[in-house]
């Protein structure tokens, strides 16, 4: 994955998941950071091939709990952000989202498979390369590449809410560099996809550059930089400042966050700190056409585009609802009729309605009807 020039979506707890990440795709985001995902829960998932409306699912094993959802279409920009406080556990996590699947297991590197169904051989020729042996092309070398559903691994060292730091994880890393580096180092040696993390600011200038380099030594493709303390709260200014002493200390591709909210605001943060590339949260979630060199288009425009995607990728209602209350939250307020309408809303079906896509969600899910198949993996 390239880091430079590219303009981020940042990961967002209950807003990141795949129909938000398409949308800011849709808009011009290059690459789109998923919700941060524990690895304690993706231990205990399942992958499912979702044929009904195809998406790859991590499922919770025993439940219908869809922890981790994404599809083909952003396999090469999707980062999955994790949060972990134990090198092992991060990496079984990791191997779970980044593997060649089961079906692929017995097709060890070399081997002469005999492919009889077309349909199956082209299912793997997605994920392998595969050298013909003869001409009728029954009898084939497999080599296997790896397949994978994202395309990076990114390891949360910047979220400062209690329960990450009172686990060890998020910001709570910050001030454990042996334990940073025993996780990215780890990540490095048995992975083969880029791996990065995201921090926030120490509380000096100093400790961060030199925790900084520490990252670098661990052989990490990119840094994000969130310009605040653990302590800043989000009207407190983003120290683009602080991040461009980053900048200068480091040779990898830096991606800075913090008060970015119109286009300009990219090339803005761009020159102030000279960072490789920019990450975008609050002003992607209040209007992911944020992204767009042409200008951000109307809201509610957006709104209608995020309930589609979330209908077409059968987004979870709560997670669904989160991220529109917010959307509304920044423009208007709650207590106005379409506010109390989305609160009251209980299924996919009823904001449809509220939106005027009931007629897209019942053709959606008429031609779902025919794939309703999962597939353990």
């Amino acid at each position: 994955m390239e880091y430079r020039n590219r303009l981020v979506l940042a990961p967002m707890v209950r807003v990141g998941t795949l129909s938000f990440r398409l949308l800011a795709a849709q808009y011009g985001a290059d690459i789109t950071y998923g919700e941060e995902i524990i690895d304690h829960k993706l231990i205990k998932c399942d992958r499912r091939l979702n044929e009904r409306i195809g998406s790859v699912d991590f499922v919770e094993k025993g439940t219908r709990n869809v922890v981790f959802r994404t599809c083909h279409e952003e396999k090469n920009r999707v980062v999955f952000q994790m949060g972990t406080s134990d090198a092992v556990r991060a990496l079984t996590a990791a191997q779970i989202v980044k593997r060649v699947s089961k079906l692929f297991d017995v097709l060890e590197t070399g081997e002469i498979a005999m492919l009889l169904c077309p349909k199956f051989s082209a299912t793997i020729s997605e994920h392998l390369w595969i050298q013909s042996e003869n001409e009728c092309g029954t009898e084939l070398n497999v080599h296997s590449s790896g397949c994978k559903d994202v395309a990076a691994i990114d390891i949360n060292m910047g979220c400062p809410k209690s329960f990450s730091i009172s686990g060890g994880m998020g910001a709570g890393l910050l001030t454990r560099p042996e334990l940073i580096h025993d996780i990215l180092k780890t990540l490095k040696r048995n992975l083969d996809i880029p791996v990065t993390c995201k921090i926030r600011l120490l509380k000096s200038s100093q400790e961060t550059v030199e925790l900084a380099q520490r990252i670098e030594k661990t052989g990490v493709s990119a840094l994000g930089v969130h310009g605040r303390r653990v302590a800043d709260r989000p009207r407190d200014p983003a120290k683009w400042n602080e991040i461009a002493n980053i900048v200068s200390a480091l040779s990898i591709p830096v991606v800075a966050n913090g008060d970015v909210f119109e286009y300009d605001d990219f090339q803005r943060i761009k020159v102030a700190t000279g960072a490789s590339s920019v990450m975008v949260a609050r002003g992607a979630l209040w209007n992911a056409s944020v992204f767009s060199p042409e200008g951000k288009v109307p809201s509610e425009d957006v709104k209608v585009e995020y309930i589609r995607k979330s209908i077409l990728w059968d987004n979870d209602i709560k997670s669904t609802k989160h991220t529109l209350k917010e959307m509304i939250m920044h423009h208007s307020c709650l207590e106005l009729p379409e506010g109390k309408a989305v609160i009251k809303s209980e299924t996919l079906a009823d904001l449809a309605k509220l939106y005027g896509e009931e007629k897209y969600y019942e053709s959606v899910r008429g031609n779902q009807l025919g794939c309703s198949k999962e597939v353990d993996d």
